[in-house]
């Protein structure tokens, strides 16, 4: 018999496996799709998992309902608190009969009545009015031929552009001398005004030969007029020649410019070693001559503890300096190393004394004081009552009880029960479709929110009669709220019972509140803290709820490790009849060539 070798098998199985590898996919081996079949063998043994999720999302909308729930009820706790503090029931109101002469404010627990202030003296704050004329002039030398009015000592920058005198245009440049402005006007006028600087005044002077000088245009575009002071009220005549002279010294303290440029008539100075000091109010400043500007030391008085404001007064060519707070209350100051006290004036200012606020309460003839505009207890002996005085002249503060804002918030607790009384009721609804299906609520037979429904109703209906009141409430029926008849809310059925009670009864009000032992707002506080708090039925429930969802999925988690497993090993032995099968035929194919062609 003739023999041969059959290398479509292999000795090693290689061939075979890569053969039955295709054919687990295909099945071609054994006609068979067994890829298909453990798929839905797989897919029938997850069915539980179906029932299971449906599960985890009925527990997911019960959480979601207790979580809403929740946080009505710390709603509704919130505003019991409220009406549980005694003192809120003490909330009062004032009013001023003159808005123009003095306002006022309360604090709860302020004694109600009527109190008259007649405000006689504003307090006041005490100022240091520096030297005036600090500045050196814009040419102390007295030549304006050497002053450029673009960079000369002014209050206000000069702007280029026009101005007009006796109706003539004078037009100049900031890189003009003074001396050539002057040139130009004398230009413009035919030699009819002639301008002059006086270093000893500091002052610009426009004359007339002609009697009369008229100054500006509305088509000026030049700010010189204005920056020099110049204007047409501030002439007269002598002998026949009008004149024109500045109103005020024109040189200015240059306060962005480092220290040393200043244009101080007296140069500040730091010692020689840029480690200038001084104090204001016991708080020290310090200061380099040849690296500071003015504006920063004075941002840093301003922004420090010194409790004063300082600034430069440019009209009046003076620094000052004024306590942030009012009163009789002076200031220090002291050149501790330098000058910039005694430069800028200040340390040889006048000091213009603060003035306490003065009045008289009830008619009374002793004078009363407060160091500031405010009035409070420590000055009047009305605990809880803040008066501040806007104006001299009688005002009187009328302080009532808030008995608007104690209505607003009992009304408030009503509406934040029945929002929540209303929602539970939404979530154990049972509805009934077209075809008669029945769907339960999410919370439908629960008797945890069953449990809140019917506690919450008996709390706010529930009559009490409290020790030390007159009798007249005791329950929420005398304030004129009343059951809805066909739930579980109540509502406020007459606002002017509530208006009159809370007027006539408030004693009677707070205590049916705020009682800590039978008081509505407290046994509803305790309620809930039992229902809500860390232990109570609430998070105990949604603890178990979210026990279960991870138990659901942990079951899921172990089902589908089974049905990996499980698949594997269907997978495996179909592969193995698929490998057989096709060595089965490979043989047979090989045992029918040999017999046809006769080598077996």
């Amino acid at each position: 018999m003739a023999t041969s070798t059959v290398t479509s098998i292999g000795s090693n199985g290689s061939n075979v496996s890569s053969l039955a590898s295709s054919l687990a996919v295909t099945g071609l081996a054994s006609g068979m799709n067994w890829s298909t079949i453990v798929t839905e063998l797989g897919n029938a043994e997850r069915a539980p998992e179906t029932q299971w999720q449906q599960q985890q999302t009925t527990i997911g909308s019960e959480q979601a309902a207790y979580s809403t729930i929740t946080t009505n009820l710390t709603t509704l706790q919130t505003d019991a608190q409220s009406l549980l503090d005694p003192s809120f029931f003490g909330s009062v109101t004032a009013a001023s009969s003159d808005t123009s002469v003095a306002s006022a404010s309360v604090t709860s627990g302020t004694p109600t009545g009527n109190y008259a202030f007649n405000i006689t003296q504003l307090a006041t704050a005490a100022q240091v009015n520096g030297a005036s004329s600090v500045s050196q002039g814009l040419d102390p030398g007295g030549n304006p031929s050497t002053v450029t009015v673009g960079a000369a000592g002014f209050s206000t920058p000069v702007t280029a552009g026009t101005f007009t005198v006796n109706g003539a245009q004078v037009t100049i440049a900031t890189t003009d001398s003074l001396q050539s402005v002057f040139s130009k006007i004398a230009a413009a006028t035919s030699n009819q005004i002639t301008a002059s600087y006086d270093a000893t005044t500091d002052k610009i002077t426009l004359a007339s030969s002609g009697g009369s000088i008229t100054l500006g245009s509305g088509t000026d575009t030049s700010n010189f007029l204005q920056v020099a002071q110049l204007y047409n009220n501030n002439g007269g005549t002598t002998n026949n020649t009008g004149t024109i002279t500045s109103t005020t010294a024109l040189g200015h303290v240059n306060t962005l410019a480092v220290m040393s440029s200043a244009d101080l008539k007296t140069p500040i100075t730091d010692g020689g070693s840029g480690a200038g000091a001084f104090k204001i109010n016991g708080v020290t400043f310090d200061y380099n001559a040849g690296v500071d500007s003015i504006q920063n030391i004075l941002s840093n008085i301003n922004e420090s503890a010194a409790g004063v404001s300082a600034s430069y007064d440019a009209n009046n060519n003076r620094f000052v300096l004024a306590n942030t707070t009012t009163g009789d209350v002076g200031i220090s100051m002291q050149d501790v190393t330098g000058n910039f006290l005694a430069a800028t004036g200040l340390s040889g200012g006048a000091l213009s004394h603060g003035k306490n606020l003065l009045y008289t309460l009830n008619g009374g003839t002793q004078p009363l004081v407060s160091q500031s505009n405010t009035i409070v207890s420590s000055s009047s002996g009305i605990a809880g009552l803040s008066v501040t005085a806007a104006n001299t002249g009688l005002a009187t503060v009328s302080v009532t009880p808030d008995t608007s804002t104690v209505g607003t918030a009992i009304q408030k607790f009503v509406t934040d029960y029945n929002s929540l009384q209303t929602y539970i009721a939404s979530q154990q609804s049972v509805t009934t479709a077209a075809d008669g299906t029945v769907t339960p609520g999410t919370l439908t037979g629960d008797t945890n929110t069953s449990g809140i429904v019917t506690s919450l109703r008996s709390l706010m209906s529930q009559v009490e009669n409290i020790a030390g009141t007159s009798g007249t409430v005791t329950q929420l029926a005398d304030l004129g709220f009343q059951s809805n008849g066909n739930d579980n809310t109540i509502a406020l059925s007459d606002s002017s019972t509530l208006t009159s009670k809370l007027g006539s009864n408030l004693n009677d009000v707070k205590a049916l509140f705020s009682d800590p032992t039978k008081g509505l707002a407290a046994q509803m506080n305790t309620f809930i803290t039992n229902t809500i708090g860390p232990n109570g039925t609430l998070p105990v429930r949604t603890s178990d709820l979210t026990q279960q969802t991870k138990d659901i999925t942990t079951q899921i988690s172990n089902l589908e490790t089974k049905i990996s497993n499980d698949t594997n090993q269907w997978n495996s032995e179909f592969s193995a009849m698929e490998t057989a099968e096709s060595q089965t035929n490979s043989e047979l194919t090989y045992i029918s060539q040999g017999v046809t062609n006769g080598s077996l």
